[in-house]
């Protein structure tokens, strides 16, 4: 038979307290109630002894607070996403909330779905990284008083607070490192896709370009992880068409390592002759040979600015407050592919 839970009320008389104390130890809020520390070490080494578990969800319908935030993203095995979400997560618990992670890609039904789904679990917020076609959805999570803080691009005609790259600047940064290094012929592989980000980093190519007087080499490519094949004998036909290519800068760092694999099986000696600059950085890259240059993105800032937003929404729900766009700058990092081809190994 099925051991009991026992109620705060059993725990109160055992520990002779109030069930108001053993509540706020809890909650962790013992010592912002002025309740001794010995006190609150008792509670918690009994609560520990008897392995008491509390109910989540009765406590969500006390306190209105689920003690859970939704981190919702194109790809969760994404490097770059996965890494903010590992940041985030720590916050999260030493803020004694707990993260659910799920993967849009990048789809706008699928996106919608599971925002209905999670609101349903009144969690106590989102942190999106939107696709095209959700903002009727996030308006209504906004309207519901649901706190969302958007992540990496934004949805155009929202007041909503964000946390962003300066991805144009980005751009214009790595491409002109490029022709620092001698290299006049600079392509530039992307993805089909309208949004802001990957649009700032086109312009950002093309206003660079353009300003040293050289020609613009662009490869878009379809948006579709179910068929990467198609996409390298993409990058194929472009090089073989181009031959005149001294240099490529990938928009993403997914699209990095798809391209270097397409670059061996075309001519393994042709990363080394050509300069190589990737947007987002990869652990993957410092174990290349030779390691690749990359536009890193701030991670580490980045999560703390996506929780400090949330974490102040969540405490101020019923507060006007003005809302925060936040645009972060990264960091070239120089490594060996982007360097002068006499300096190269």
């Amino acid at each position: 038979m099925k051991k009991k839970r026992p109620s705060l009320r059993d725990i109160a008389e055992v520990l002779n307290v109030s069930t108001t104390t053993v509540s706020f130890v809890l909650n962790g809020k013992g010592e912002e109630k002025k309740i001794s520390k010995q006190l609150i070490e008792r509670v918690e080494n009994y609560l520990k002894e008897i392995d008491y578990k509390p109910n989540l969800i009765a406590r969500s319908l006390r306190t209105g607070n689920s003690h859970i935030i939704v981190f919702m993203v194109e790809d969760v095995s994404n490097h770059f996403f996965s890494k903010v979400g590992r940041i985030i997560e720590d916050i999260s618990y030493k803020h004694d909330y707990r993260v659910l992670f799920c993967s849009t890609e990048n789809d706008a039904k699928r996106t919608r779905e599971h925002i209905e789904v999670f609101k349903e679990r009144q969690v106590d917020g989102f942190i999106i990284v939107p696709p095209p076609g959700i903002k009727e959805a996030v308006e209504d999570l906004q309207q519901n008083g649901t706190p969302v803080v958007l992540f990496d691009r934004k949805i155009e005609g929202i007041e909503i607070d964000s946390v962003l790259l300066n991805n144009y600047e980005g751009s214009r940064n790595a491409t002109l490192h490029l022709i620092e290094q001698g290299f006049k012929n600079i392509a530039f592989i992307t993805i089909d896709l309208n949004q802001n980000q990957m649009l700032d980093r086109l312009a950002g190519y093309r206003a660079t370009v353009k300003d040293a007087g050289l020609t613009e080499y662009i490869l878009t490519l379809p948006y579709d992880p179910d068929r990467a094949s198609d996409s390298r004998k993409k990058i194929q036909e472009f090089i073989a068409a181009h031959p005149q290519l001294d240099s490529i800068f990938f928009a993403t760092n997914y699209l990095s390592q798809s391209g270097l694999k397409t670059l061996h099986q075309i001519d393994s000696n042709l990363v080394s002759n050509l300069g190589i600059i990737s947007f987002d950085d990869s652990y993957f890259f410092e174990m290349y040979a030779p390691t690749i240059s990359a536009y890193a993105q701030p991670i580490e800032l980045m999560a703390k600015e996506l929780m400090r937003l949330m974490l102040d929404r969540i405490q101020k729900k019923n507060e006007a407050l003005n809302v925060e766009e936040v645009n972060l700058d990264g960091e070239l990092i120089i490594r060996e592919s982007s360097l002068k081809k006499y300096t190269r190994l």
